[in-house]
């Protein structure tokens, strides 16, 4: 399964940058869909190989030999569009080319290959299982042998990294350098976001928190609020010092606010600074030449502010202060109140004052603690301004070392000098020698940056050609493939001419009046049309039989008969039921298929395990796909007996089938005369060697081990072979324990038959609900309908409806159940209606209800009254009826018996009665 992480450009403006992907290849359609991650059920996009061709860049010298450096290659789509892909090393580049080139050329082949069968259906086959896939082999076209050998030598041999394949799931997604950026970014916003609500958190759990309603800010009061201010931190710290010792608390509390008119950010005053001094300075100045003078006075401005600033900073200060001191205040009042309050009660005077001076202690001690606190800072600050002098100390110590590193340079420099003057021989023969060294290696450089360079080019230039190659072959085939469709149309055409004027010509003799009807020109008209109707196609040669339009083949895709052999108006009628159903699948391609919502529905479940659904129901009813129903009906047996097949031994399938040939048991006999009697129609079961008997046999047998309490039953035939279109020996097997096990009631494939017998009147009761009119006609009339219906339930419609319908009904039924019988029996009697409403004797009623289901031939119509018609249809609406007449039939069947055995005891009393003997009697 070609797979992996992949780097893809996307994005606009900004944000545009290379996001990892994991790409996942769909060799069905030839579609590369990317994931945002191995376990997304919903691919973000895809990329269409069958039409795209690819290129890449040789990158710059040196990057070749590394090997590590992430290479880039584009996929060029129709309509111009380009996507560019980056793959982590330049092996998986190259991997991941080779493998698309090979992909598209296998597809693009069988495509061709399929298209040149105008006998198979126009999907291209991809079967895995079941008889079916046995007609439908995966060839491909004999291509040239010199364009097989140019592929072969261009392609570059190379194998994937740990990043390529389904074991790279597992791995985390590679991130580059500019992915890196952005998921930095995203990184920080959510951490940002996770702080915040951690903060939000830790505050809902504090006490005594005062809140306000707007950021503070710098504020540059007016003198009058600087003198009230003064004013009230004196008599703050008169009542402070009433209260010494006080702790300080933690409340985040709003200071220096001021009214609203009087508030003044830090950033004005600094622009009103700034345009005092750009005011103050005129023109003039400038023009006089006076610039010492200017730079002296914005100097001094300078400091000035700085002055102010720093004055504003100890105003701060002064304000953090009081609101220090106004915290304590706060503090001490609660704490007195509530010693007042609470601790004051029952407590005697002796207790009292011993309180008080452990409370006078108390102060003093954090008075004392309030200085020592003050001697720190100032021992602090005096250990920070003696840094800044060590500082400046060692500034001036490292100036000293570069002199004196400067001059020693020197005399080493002319050290050197005085020794090279001394020793100008030897010198000069180096100087010659070193020159020449060096060039060498730069040259040696050079050269393996060029052979790098070459290597490159080469394979930049065997994938290109090769590209180049596949492109140009593909191109022809395109051509090819156009011309024979030409060619087919055109025979098309010619022959609905000649169909056109043979149709003129009959309705031109049929209006001209004749005297006797022997001598009438239209007859022989007639006769010659059913003579080209009916005559078998001529042997032509394999040139012509390609560009033959094959409307009608002798098979259909599921293997059976389309046109009878004998008779010659069953056959008319057979070629003109065949074409109308090429007509009606001709029409549904024309419209948008439910291919394409299948071809969706499995891309979103290619990084998932499939599951019930309304989606998946809908899908199913409208149809699955020819090429993917063998896939659906072994998932839809799995579906239902998951929880058995896994409990049963390994093989177990296999145990029974070598019991069944060791040791034949009763039901043998009859299998084996009815196996060429199960689907005479069909080729896949029409003679003895024919491969479906044998697996028919084996499932059969096996099953009959499986369950002895039926053992065999006619109709579980049918069933299996039904199966084995589609599923392989086992996968019937577990189809047939399904329908017989879970699906249908007990005692349905019985030698009673008593599930069966059920169900037709379950059936009665919900055609007089949904089809009033027409179960008053079958009253009225007293045609017992279930005679023919009997057969409908029994073998879930096999051999009753024409074979496209009949898989429709198939998929539904494997999927939900039986209730899906119920509603296709109301259906088929819904859709002819009207037609049997007109029928006005009980004789020709019954011979029209024996074939009018092979008339029916638009399934989409039949599945709409199905599945929407003939809603509400619950469920326990049916298994109530079910009860209910079950005991009724188990009544009717005791007074039979006794009925019976009391006719056993007349009998042997009676002379006359003792010669006569029963059917069942006789057998035994």
């Amino acid at each position: 399964k070609l797979c992996g992480y992949l780097q893809k450009l996307s994005g606009k403006g900004p944000l545009r940058g290379f996001r990892s992907r994991w790409f996942v290849f769909d060799p069905r359609r030839c579609y590369l869909y990317y994931f945002k991650g191995p376990q997304d059920p919903l691919p973000l996009g895809h990329l269409d190989i069958a039409s795209a061709c690819f290129s890449y860049h040789q990158p710059e010298a040196g990057a070749t030999a590394a090997g590590d450096e992430p290479a880039a290659f584009e996929v060029h789509s129709p309509g111009g569009a380009v996507t560019v892909l980056k793959a982590a090393t330049r092996q998986d580049m190259t991997y991941w080319l080779q493998e698309l080139q090979q992909k598209r050329w296998e597809y693009c082949n069988n495509l061709d290959a399929a298209k040149r069968d105008s006998r198979t259906s126009s999907t291209p086959s991809d079967f895995s299982k079941g008889l079916v896939a046995k007609d439908n082999p995966g060839t491909t076209l004999s291509q040239n042998a010199s364009t097989e050998r140019a592929r072969n030598i261009l392609a570059v041999e190379t194998s994937p990294t740990d990043l390529v394949g389904e074991q790279a799931a597992s791995q985390p997604a590679p991130v580059q350098a500019s992915a890196i950026n952005f998921s930095l970014k995203q990184w920080s916003t959510e951490i940002k976001n996770s702080m915040s609500s951690l903060r939000k958190g830790s505050n809902e759990n504090r006490k005594s928190v005062f809140y306000t309603t707007e950021e503070w800010e710098l504020l540059d009061p007016t003198p009058k609020d600087l003198e009230d201010s003064m004013a009230l931190e004196e008599k703050r710290k008169h009542l402070a010092e009433g209260n010494k010792g006080l702790t300080s608390s933690a409340f985040p509390f709003d200071f220096g606010r001021t009214p609203h008119k009087a508030r003044r950010p830090l950033k004005d005053i600094i622009g009103s600074s700034k345009n005092r001094n750009s005011s103050d300075s005129s023109p003039t100045e400038w023009c006089s030449g006076n610039g010492n003078r200017l730079v002296s006075e914005l100097q001094m401005k300078y400091q000035s502010q700085q002055e102010e600033l720093e004055k504003l900073k100890k105003d701060l200060l002064s304000q953090k202060e009081l609101v220090r001191l106004l915290q304590q205040t706060v503090r001490s009042s609660q704490y007195d109140k509530y010693f007042a309050t609470h601790l004051c009660e029952g407590i005697p005077k002796d207790t009292l004052e011993l309180l008080h001076q452990k409370d006078d202690q108390i102060l003093g001690l954090n008075n004392q603690l309030e200085k020592l606190n003050l001697e720190k800072d100032s021992l602090q600050q005096e250990i920070k301004n003696l840094k800044c002098k060590v500082g400046e100390l060692n500034e001036r110590l490292g100036m000293l070392m570069e002199t004196i590193q400067a001059k020693d340079e020197v005399i080493m420099k002319l050290s050197r000098q005085l020794s090279e003057c001394e020793d100008s021989t030897s010198s000069q023969s180096g100087a010659i020698n070193s020159p020449t060294a060096t060039c060498t290696s730069k040259e040696l450089q050079e050269l393996d940056r060029l052979k790098d360079n070459l290597q490159g080019y080469k394979t930049q230039n065997k994938f290109l050609n090769k590209e180049i190659l596949e492109l140009s072959t593909l191109r022809r085939n395109a051509e090819a493939r156009e011309r024979e469709w030409q060619a087919k149309y055109t025979s098309l055409e010619a022959k609905l001419c000649q169909i056109e004027s043979k149709y003129l010509i009959l309705l031109q003799e049929m209006k001209t009046p004749v005297c006797s009807e022997d001598q009438s020109p239209a007859r022989e008209v007639i006769t010659q049309l059913l003579e080209d109707a009916l005559k078998a196609e001529p042997n032509e040669q394999p040139e012509q039989a390609f560009f033959k339009p094959h409307l009608v083949s002798e098979y259909d895709i599921y293997g059976f008969q389309t046109i009878p052999e004998d008779d010659d108006e069953e056959k008319l009628v057979a070629k003109s039921r065949a074409l109308d159903l090429r007509s009606l699948s001709l029409s549904e391609n024309r419209e948008i298929s439910t291919g394409v919502k299948w071809e969706n529905y499995l891309a979103s479940t290619m990084n998932r395990d499939m599951m019930r659904c309304v989606e998946l129901k809908n899908l199913i009813r409208s149809g699955i796909p020819h090429e993917h129903r063998s896939k659906m009906w072994k998932w839809c047996v799995s579906l239902h007996i998951k929880k058995f097949k896994d409990s049963a031994v390994p093989g177990y399938f296999q145990i029974l089938l070598q019991k069944a040939l060791e040791k034949p048991n009763p039901a043998s006999k009859q299998i084996e005369l009815d196996l060429l009697r199960t689907l005479p129609n069909n080729k896949h079961y029409s003679s003895p060697t024919s491969e479906g008997i044998q697996k028919l046999r084996n499932v059969l047998l096996a099953f009959s081990w499986r369950n002895p309490d039926i053992g065999y039953c006619q109709g579980l035939n049918r069933l299996v072979a039904i199966a084995l279109l589609y599923l392989e020996q086992e996968d019937a097997f577990w189809c047939l324990v399904t329908i017989v096990e879970f699906f249908m009631p007990r005692d349905y494939y019985t030698k009673t038959l008593l599930g069966s017998q059920v169900d037709q009147r379950v059936f009665k009761d919900l055609l007089s609900e949904k089809l009033p009119r027409l179960h008053a006609h079958f009253e009225q009339y007293k045609v017992d309908y279930t005679l023919i219906t009997f057969n409908w339930f029994l073998v879930v419609f096999v051999d009753s409806v024409v074979s496209d319908i009949l898989f429709k009904i198939w998929d539904s039924f494997l999927y939900e159940g039986p209730k899906v019988i119920f509603r296709f029996a109301l259906a088929l009697f819904k859709y002819k209606e009207e037609e049997i409403l007109k029928l006005q004797d009980s004789m020709s009623i019954f011979k029209y209800l024996r074939y009018f289901t092979r008339t029916i031939l638009d399934a989409r119509k039949l599945t709409a009254i199905a599945f929407g018609d003939l809603n509400p249809f619950p469920l326990r609406q049916i298994r109530n009826r079910r009860a209910y007449h079950l005991e009724k039939v188990r009544l009717e069947l005791t007074e039979l018996e006794a009925i019976r055995e009391d006719f056993l005891r007349e009998r042997e009393t009676c002379v006359e009665k003792r010669d006569l003997i029963s059917d069942d009697e006789e057998d035994s």
